[in-house]
C-alpha cells in the first residue's frame, strides 16, 4: 500500500521529471552531442545523490558510465542496467513533434529515447525513490550500470565489467530495455545474438561503358547479386553448409507457452506491412523470429544511383550483412562457416573484400530461479495479469556479458510495446506504462 500511495502522489512530478531526461540530446553516435551525453549521464548521477545514493561518472575512452550504489550492503546486490544515450532522430521531417522536446498525445510520452531507454531506467530510478521516501524500505544492495554507448557500439561496460567482475558479484541483473506482451507484463528468457560483417566486390579499376566491355567483364554487382542467391533461397532457407547443424528445437514447455501467447498472424503482417509471412507455415512465426536463426541482407550499394540512366558496368559493389543465431550457435564457428561459404561461391574475376566480422552472443536462462518467480509476481502486482515469458529475436550485448563474467541470472523485463518505434521518427512510450513499470520495479526490489 505504500508503495501504491507514493506513486499516486508522485506522477506528475515523475512525468516532469523523465521529460526533463529526454530532453538532453545524448546522441552517442554523433560527435557534435559529445557534451549533450556527458549532461545527461550528470543529470541521472543528480537524482541518483538525492536519493542518498553513492553515485559517480566512470570516465571511460568513450562516454562515461553511471555508476550509483545505495542500500545494505549486507544484503543481496541487485545490479540494474541501462542505456541513457539515444539513436539519432533523421529523418527530421518524419516526426510529428520536436524529438527532443516532449509531447503527451493519446496517453503517449513522444521523444527520441522515451522508449529506448530513458523513460524505462528512469522507472528503476523512481522504484528506488518510492522505497527510500515511502517507508517501504530497501533491503538489499542496489548497484545501477548505466551506459552512454549502446547506440554507438562502444565496449566501455563491457571491458569496465570484465575488469570489475569481482566485484561486481552479484545476486541477478535486471535489465529493461525491451518490451511487454500485449497488454500484460512479459519476461524475456532468451537472446538471440548477432554475426555483422560486410562484403566488396571489386571488378574492373574504374566505371566502364557497358557497351564497350559488356559480356566481356564481370559485373560486381551482379557476381554480389549471385553470391547473396547462394546463400539464401526465396523461402529464407539458409544455404550455407552447416547453418542450422546447432539448433536446438525448443522444449516442450516452450511449445506449451507458445499457446498461452494468444498470437495473431494477421496482427504480425499488419505490424510489418507485409501481405504474407516468409517460410514454412508449418513453423510458428515466434519459433522463427525467437529460436530460429536468419541471414539478412542489410544494405547493397554500388554503381550508379542518380536521376536518370546511366549505362555503366559499375567497379565495385558491396553489401552489409548479419545473421541472427540462436543460443545452441557459437558466434565465431558461425561467423567462419558464413565466410568460408561466400568465398567459396565468388569466381575468380573479381576481388573480394571482407569487412569484420563482428558478433555478439546468444542467450538462454533457466527459468527456475526464484529471480524469476519473483518477477511473475511483481509483473503480476503492477500490470495486473499474469507475466508471460517469451524470448526476443532481437540481441542485447552487454547482457550476455553479464552472464559470462558475473555468473548470474539476467532478468529480461521490458516495459516498452512493440509499436513503441524505437529507433525511429515518433518514438514513444505509453504514460499508463511508465507508472506501472515504476510500480513493477518496487515491488521486486522489496521481495526478491
Amino acid at each position: 500500500m505504500q508503495i501504491t500511495n507514493y506513486i499516486d502522489r508522485n506522477k506528475q512530478k515523475f512525468l516532469a521529471q523523465l521529460k526533463e531526461l529526454l530532453r538532453y540530446q545524448s546522441v552517442s553516435a554523433q560527435e557534435s552531442h559529445r557534451a549533450d551525453v556527458r549532461a545527461c549521464a550528470r543529470c541521472l548521477v543528480g537524482h541518483l545523490q538525492e536519493l542518498g545514493a553513492e553515485a559517480e561518472l566512470v570516465e571511460t575512452k568513450g562516454h562515461p558510465i553511471v555508476r550509483a550504489r545505495i542500500g545494505k550492503s549486507g544484503g543481496r546486490r541487485i545490479i540494474i542496467y541501462g542505456h541513457y544515450d539515444v539513436q539519432p532522430v533523421e529523418p527530421l521531417n518524419a516526426w510529428e513533434s520536436v524529438p527532443f522536446e516532449p509531447v503527451e498525445r493519446d496517453g503517449y510520452l513522444y521523444a527520441r529515447g522515451a522508449t529506448d531507454d530513458k523513460g524505462q531506467l528512469f522507472a528503476h530510478i523512481k522504484a528506488v525513490e518510492t522505497l527510500v521516501k515511502s517507508g517501504a524500505g530497501l533491503e538489499n544492495e542496489i548497484l545501477f550500470l548505466l551506459e552512454g554507448e549502446e547506440e554507438c557500439g562502444g565496449r566501455s561496460l563491457e571491458e569496465y565489467i570484465k575488469a570489475n567482475k569481482n566485484e561486481l558479484g552479484s545476486y541477478a541483473v535486471i535489465v529493461s530495455d525491451s518490451t511487454l506482451y500485449g497488454e500484460g507484463g512479459a519476461i524475456g528468457y532468451g537472446l538471440r545474438g548477432t554475426v555483422g560483417w560486410e562484403v566488396i566486390i571489386k571488378g574492373p579499376a574504374r566505371d566502364l561503358h557497358s557497351g564497350s566491355f559488356g559480356g566481356a567483364v564481370a559485373n560486381p554487382a551482379i557476381v554480389l547479386a549471385n553470391i547473396i542467391a547462394k546463400c539464401i533461397d526465396e523461402n529464407g532457407n539458409v544455404l550455407v553448409p552447416g547453418f542450422y547443424d546447432d539448433v536446438n528445437a525448443i522444449e516442450k514447455w516452450e511449445e506449451e507457452n507458445l499457446e498461452r501467447l494468444e498470437f495473431n498472424e494477421t496482427g504480425l503482417r499488419e505490424k510489418a506491412g507485409v501481405k504474407k509471412l516468409l517460410g514454412s507455415e508449418k513453423v510458428h512465426p515466434l519459433v522463427k523470429m525467437w529460436a530460429r536463426p536468419t541471414f539478412e541482407v542489410n544494405g547493397i550499394y554500388g554503381g550508379y544511383m542518380g536521376q536518370g540512366g546511366k549505362t555503366i558496368i559499375p567497379s565495385f559493389a558491396g553489401a552489409k550483412f548479419s545473421a541472427r543465431i540462436v543460443p545452441s550457435q557459437q558466434p565465431k564457428k558461425m561467423a567462419d562457416l558464413i565466410l568460408e561459404h561466400i568465398r567459396r561461391v565468388c569466381p575468380d574475376n573479381v576481388e573480394m573484400e571482407v569487412i569484420g566480422p563482428g558478433w555478439s552472443e546468444p542467450v538462454l536462462f533457466d527459468t527456475g530461479h526464484e529471480v524469476f518467480k519473483a518477477a511473475e509476481r511483481a509483473l503480476e502486482a503492477g500490470f495486473g495479469k499474469k507475466p508471460v515469458y517469451i524470448r526476443e529475436g532481437g540481441s542485447i550485448p552487454v547482457v550476455s556479458t553479464f552472464w559470462k563474467e558475473l555468473g548470474c541470472p539476467v532478468l529480461l523485463m521490458g516495459f516498452g510495446e512493440d509499436t513503441d518505434g524505437a529507433h525511429s521518427p515518433n518514438e514513444r512510450f505509453k504514460v499508463d506504462h511508465f507508472y506501472k513499470a515504476i510500480k513493477t520495479s518496487a515491488v521486486l526490489l522489496s521481495s526478491i
